[in-house]
């Protein structure tokens, strides 16, 4: 065994030269079996994380290669468990982080700057280390997806807890029925007109990015005269995409609409399955008219809730525009607990204007349609219904039981996951260049490999 874990090293470290000879400009940051980590790769990350707009950290990178460490352990034994991610399933992933990145930097050219590259280059970089990423993903997924606790294992966990025992503040179950204003057709046709003019002066010759910089109010695209750069079949819209791809390059699309309102769009090039489109966007404003109508509407809503007509569920599910909580009887879920779908909110972290009107509820009660303002800046009427209001109390096993079961859960998880990595950092081959010597985060991984 020691003979061929010496010829093993050996090959790598002979491997290592010969990669060394040909890529003089890179350097090997670490080895993990038969993967290779190279420092470019983590200063590209790095990089990521300073355009996040974070402060210089040299620590930072020690955190990066721990992670990169861990994916590079996992993929190993992906290959060996032939677990795979789908190309489409990647792309998808490249593509979003893109669009996050495009965003927060103020377009593409913005954002290209900040690079030195284009936004296809960097894709194309980034791609094998978000494979890996996702590869990981999944069979950290698989190690753990038969993972379960029994109600013995939860009383035996929260008994550990000692007097670490958590308080938790005052909770609620908060339902909804959120309804947005609906224009009629003649109200519509206003802005309709108002974009198919700004269409015709484009086709008569007028700058189509200086009109989207003036009149678009696409907040994520008119700076940049509305160019969206290249985007995917999984970019936009479905009404956006079918024009976008149907489009020669310099075509303009008739005005369409779409849930963000009336729009028109130029086909710039082409690239394969990519297409370079700019846009310009006129989304229909509230009129006085149709708030009237939609006060109407949620006042009969409210009266078949209070005469025993129509359930809240009901009422929720028939009317709802708020497509994440009508299909759950209308109840809102915890925003920092989805996964478990857990309808038990701290009312800390309510949105202050439901708060405040359920503060002075009570139990069972349904609260008048009141006029409010949504995130996206529109107007509706919102009914809200207490279900129920926890006091604030320390941890327990009858009121609290999903919560501990899900902790116990999550450090069974853990400690199998740190059984699963000690296991093969102590059967794989493992090296860190001398210059992470400091790293206290990753003398875990070096002191398996000098126990070898």
């Amino acid at each position: 065994m020691k003979k061929v874990f010496l010829v093993a090293t050996a090959l790598i470290c002979l491997f290592l030269n010969s990669f060394a000879q040909k890529h003089t400009v890179d350097k090997v940051a670490a080895v993990v079996g038969n993967n290779i980590i190279l420092l470019s790769d983590l200063n590209q990350q790095y990089t990521q994380y300073l355009y996040q707009g974070n402060q210089p950290n040299n620590e930072i990178k020690c955190k990066i290669l721990q992670q990169t460490l861990t994916q590079k352990l996992l993929k190993q034994q992906a290959e060996i468990d032939s677990v795979m991610v789908e190309d489409g399933a990647v792309d998808d992933e490249v593509n979003k982080r893109m669009r996050y990145s495009m965003q927060r930097a103020g377009g593409q050219e913005r954002l290209e700057q900040f690079l030195n590259k284009s936004v296809l280059q960097y894709k194309d970089e980034i791609r094998p280390s978000v494979k890996d990423e996702l590869i990981a993903q999944k069979m950290q997924q698989k190690i753990t997806e038969n993972i379960n606790v029994t109600p013995m294992e939860v009383e035996k966990y929260f008994k550990s807890l000692g007097d670490s025992i958590p308080e938790f503040n005052t909770e609620v179950e908060v339902g909804e029925v959120i309804l947005n204003p609906q224009l009629t057709r003649a109200e519509k046709q206003k802005f309709r007109d108002k974009i198919e003019a700004l269409r015709l002066r484009v086709k008569s010759g007028e700058d189509m990015g200086v009109l989207a910089k003036t009149y678009s109010e696409d907040p994520g695209s008119a700076a940049d005269g509305g160019d969206y750069g290249f985007i995917d079949r999984n970019t936009m819209v479905k009404e956006f995409t079918a024009w976008a791809f149907k489009l020669k390059a310099g075509e303009i699309s008739p005005v369409f609409e779409t849930d963000y309102g009336f729009h028109f769009l130029q086909v710039l090039e082409r690239r394969g399955e990519q297409v370079h489109v700019r846009h310009i966007l006129i989304m229909p404003k509230t009129t006085p008219e149709s708030l009237t109508r939609l006060k109407l509407h949620a006042d009969s809503i409210y009266n078949n809730i209070i005469g025993k007509k129509l359930s809240f569920a009901a009422a929720a599910n028939l009317y709802s525009d708020n497509k994440e909580s009508k299909y759950n009887g209308g109840m809102m879920l915890n925003a920092e607990n989805v996964q478990a779908r857990s309808t038990f909110i701290p009312v800390d972290k309510l949105d202050p204007s439901v708060f405040l009107v359920i503060d002075s509820m009570k139990i069972g009660g349904i609260s008048k349609p009141d006029l409010f303002t949504a995130a996206d800046g529109k107007q509706g009427y919102r009914i809200l219904y207490l279900k129920s209001k926890i006091p604030p109390h320390k941890a327990n096993l009858v009121q609290d039981f999903p919560k501990i079961r899900d902790a116990a859960q999550s450090d069974k998880i853990n400690r199998t996951l740190s059984e699963w990595f000690e296991k093969r950092r102590e059967s794989t081959y493992i090296k860190i260049d001398d210059e992470f010597n400091t790293c206290d985060e990753l003398k875990i991984w070096t002191k398996t490999t000098a126990a070898k």
